[in-house]
């Protein structure tokens, strides 16, 4: 389930373009920073491992689940991306799906 909302360029493109972020739990350390930094974003399961939540605040367990990522909480979810230490979050537009923020930015 991808839902769309409008970031800023912040690397993205174009303004306005929308941006959406999953986690690899396969390389998650289940550290939490990403909670720390997005709450309203990312939040850590029963297994230790962190997932990321539709707009509906409903945890989305999925292999390779996105979210939007809010414009109000780019920062915040770049920041995660940037401070992971499993190198686990992806931040890509959903336009052509190339990664902006994250392991895999170019």
């Amino acid at each position: 389930m991808t839902v769309q909302q409008e970031a800023p360029t912040g690397g993205a493109g174009e303004a306005g373009e929308p941006l959406e972020v999953w986690i690899d739990q396969d390389l998650c350390t289940g550290d939490g920073i990403c909670v720390q930094y997005a709450p309203e974003v990312f939040e850590l399961d029963i297994d230790g491992l962190a997932y990321v939540k539709s707009p509906e605040d409903e945890l989305l367990q999925d292999t390779g689940a996105t979210t939007p990522v809010p414009l109000t909480l780019l920062q915040d979810v770049v920041d995660s991306a940037k401070e992971c230490p499993g190198d686990c979050i992806h931040v890509r537009r959903v336009s052509d799906r190339v990664e902006v923020f994250g392991p895999d930015a170019e």
